[in-house]
């Protein structure tokens, strides 16, 4: 993907002097007092931020956090939760400025923090008006929010059609590296889990990949209405019904290609959805018209894991089962640690994705980590994020 580099611009010594509008994603979790719960993304951006700096640059950076209502400020909505944890990791004060649209004074070497973006009354929808008022306040926009890559936004789309100079940040950049590695220049076997609920949210993906990968493993919910497809009982499993030529239609197009989606042979079911439900591990053929599926069994799980470890690339989207619940974690334990030991590179995505790779620990050993939770699976669908695009337009002259 051809788009301006923001590290490239520091390379050059395009950047000493100017003045560097920074979107960052510092959208993090809080608790009902206003403290920061996880710093993830907030540590995820200070490299773009110290990269301005470093080249000399006046920096300004703004957020968005929480859904505020444009146009009416609450005390909620501030970032100074961020800015005190921002100015804690970099060691620096880091001042935060309010009503900053028509105007902002910050010197090179500088550094700001700019208030809660949606607050800004057309931001959402990219208000051209307010777009060019964001543009004039700098020299080089950085978009380095994945995150947000898929909306357009005055401070995300807008800024970037009308600044001097517009450009990926480094963990934009990261981003579109890693998606471009997995899904245009894959090593192959390419093998894709998505998992999840529901199909009817992950269709449209599911459909895409089926043109794609060469193994599509679904799980969670996905994978019991994929099951019902097959022709197995399911019991009181959640599944959607009315989708069942779509899973057909996905598995056809797999099989067409000489590709499969590998349907659980046994898995493991329970009386009720609960912590303490006693686990029953049951070949797939032997679901109970009362039984609730709630991971894939052992053999399954094995299966899957050999696959994965013969992968050269991996794209994983969602647990397989109810991790959180000790009894039925086994088929998302299994293939996380699969992902891990396997010599493909893997890109992994989602909150709940997140959620596994935390509790198993292996960060380390993924490829690359999605940033980005609804930006990840509309690049998985296929579809060219408005960030992506405006960028490569921008770099085109």
């Amino acid at each position: 993907m051809n788009v301006i580099r923001f590290s490239d611009l520091c390379a050059q010594d395009q950047v000493s002097g100017k003045r560097v509008f920074i979107r960052a994603d510092l959208n993090v979790p809080q608790d009902d007092a206003g403290r920061i719960t996880e710093d993830t993304r907030i540590r995820a951006s200070i490299p773009c931020i110290q990269m301005a700096l470093d080249a000399g640059a006046a920096v300004m950076v703004t957020s968005h956090l929480g859904r505020p209502t444009e146009g009416a400020f609450k005390p909620a909505d501030s970032l100074a939760p961020i800015a005190e944890r921002l100015a804690e990791l970099m060691g620096r004060v880091v001042p935060l400025v309010a009503n900053w649209v028509d105007g902002v004074s910050v010197q090179p070497g500088e550094l700001v923090l700019l208030e809660n973006c949606r607050v800004n009354p057309g931001e959402k929808k990219n208000d051209e008006a307010l777009a060019k008022k964001m543009a004039a306040l700098c020299d080089i926009f950085v978009h380095d929010a994945f995150g947000t890559a898929h909306r357009a936004e005055a401070s995300t789309y807008g800024i970037a059609q009308f600044a001097k100079v517009a450009c990926a940040g480094p963990l934009l950049a990261a981003e579109m590296d890693a998606i471009t590695q997995a899904l245009a220049n894959p090593r192959r076997p390419l093998v894709a889990i998505v998992a999840g609920s529901k199909v009817s949210t992950k269709l449209t993906i599911l459909k895409s990949l089926a043109s794609k990968v060469d193994q599509l493993i679904v799980g969670g919910g996905i994978a019991n209405t994929f099951m019902l497809a097959a022709g197995l009982k399911i019991g009181k499993s959640l599944a959607e019904a009315d989708l069942l030529d779509d899973a057909k239609d996905v598995i056809a197009a797999m099989k067409a290609r000489g590709a499969a989606v590998p349907i659980p042979t046994d898995v493991v079911t329970a009386k009720t959805f609960a912590a303490d439900a006693v686990a029953t591990v049951k070949a797939a053929t032997e679901v109970d018209d009362d039984d609730l599926i709630l991971d894939i069994g052992p053999q399954t799980a094995a299966a899957l894991a050999m696959q994965l470890k013969a992968a050269g690339t991996i794209v994983w989207n969602g647990p397989v089962g109810v991790f959180e619940f000790a009894a039925f974690e086994n088929g998302t334990k299994t293939i996380a640690r699969a992902i891990a030991e396997s010599s493909a590179f893997s890109i992994a995505g989602g909150g709940d994705t997140l959620a596994a790779i935390a509790k198993y620990g292996i960060e380390e050993q993924l490829g690359y980590i999605s940033t980005g939770g609804g930006a990840f699976l509309e690049v998985l669908e296929g579809k060219t994020l408005p960030a992506f695009e405006i960028l490569t337009r921008r770099a085109a002259g």
